[in-house]
C-alpha cells in the first residue's frame, strides 16, 4: 500500500449538512495544487512508466480534443505557481516536464494532480473517448473505454435511467468558462490512490474524497471530467 495523505480536505469538502449538488466554481478553478502535490506527481509518474496500459487511453479521434486540455491547462498553470515556456514547464516540485503535443495527456499525467478524463457527444450521449486515470477508485479505465456515460456507470445500482438523463443534461448544459464542481467523502481502510478493484471491508482508517470538476473545451466542444483525490486520515 502506497501512503499518500494530504493534511487536511478544503474546507468546503468537509460539510456537515449532507454531501452538495451540482455547483459552480471559478472559471480557472477546476485545477488546483495542494500540500501531497510532490507525492502525487512522483506516483503518477511510476504509473506511467510501469502501468501505462492501466492508466492512459485516447481514441486518436479524440487527439484534438486532448491536445485543447493541455492547451487549457498549460494557459492556467502559471497562476498555481508553474513556469511555462514554449517547450517545457517547470513544475512547483522542482522537475521539469517536456511538452509533447503528440501525447497531450500523457503530459498531463506528469503535470498536475488531477485525473482526466474526456468525453465527447456521440449521437444521444457522451462517451468516454480518452482518459488519463492513475487514481481510479474501484473502477478500470479498459472497462470504461470508449463507452458512453449510462454503459460507465452500469454497475451502479443508484445509477437509473432517470439518473443518466439528469447526468446527460448536465454534460449537454455546461458552458465554456463556467465549470460546475461536486464531491465525494467514503471511508477507505486502503490509502492507496490506485485503486482499480474494490475492497471491502476494513477499518475505514482513512477519508478518500474526490473533488470532481467538469468543464467544457471551447474549440472541439469536448467534456472534461477532472478528478483531485485527496486522502486524509479518518480522526471522526
Amino acid at each position: 500500500m502506497t501512503v499518500i495523505l494530504q493534511h487536511a480536505l478544503p474546507k468546503e469538502m468537509y460539510s456537515e449538512a449532507g454531501l452538495p449538488g451540482v455547483a459552480p466554481c471559478g472559471a480557472n478553478d477546476w485545477l488546483r495544487v495542494d500540500d501531497a502535490y510532490a507525492a502525487q506527481m512522483a506516483y503518477r509518474a511510476d504509473l506511467l512508466r510501469d502501468r501505462r496500459d492501466a492508466v492512459l487511453w485516447c481514441d486518436p479521434a479524440a487527439h484534438a480534443a486532448a491536445l485543447e486540455v493541455l492547451e487549457q491547462t498549460l494557459a492556467v498553470l502559471p497562476e498555481l505557481g508553474f513556469g511555462v515556456s514554449a517547450d517545457s514547464v517547470s513544475c512547483p516540485d522542482g522537475r521539469s516536464v517536456p511538452i509533447d503535443a503528440d501525447r497531450p495527456l500523457l503530459t498531463l499525467g506528469h503535470l498536475i494532480q488531477q485525473d482526466i478524463c474526456i468525453l465527447e457527444k456521440q449521437g444521444q450521449e457522451h462517451v468516454l473517448t480518452g482518459a488519463v486515470l492513475c487514481f481510479p477508485a474501484n473502477w478500470r479505465l479498459a472497462d470504461k473505454a470508449g463507452k458512453p456515460l449510462m454503459a460507465i456507470h452500469e454497475p451502479v445500482d443508484e445509477y437509473d435511467a432517470n439518473i443518466g438523463r439528469r447526468v446527460q443534461r448536465l454534460f449537454d448544459g455546461v458552458r465554456e468558462g463556467r465549470p460546475l464542481w461536486r464531491f465525494n467523502r467514503l471511508q477507505y481502510s486502503d490509502a492507496d490512490l490506485h485503486q482499480p478493484y474494490r475492497k471491502v471491508g476494513g477499518s475505514g482508517d482513512y477519508i478518500r474524497s474526490e473533488r470532481q470538476c467538469i468543464l467544457r473545451m471551447p474549440r472541439t466542444n469536448a467534456v472534461v471530467f477532472a478528478i483531485h483525490t485527496h486522502v486524509v486520515k479518518n480522526n471522526a
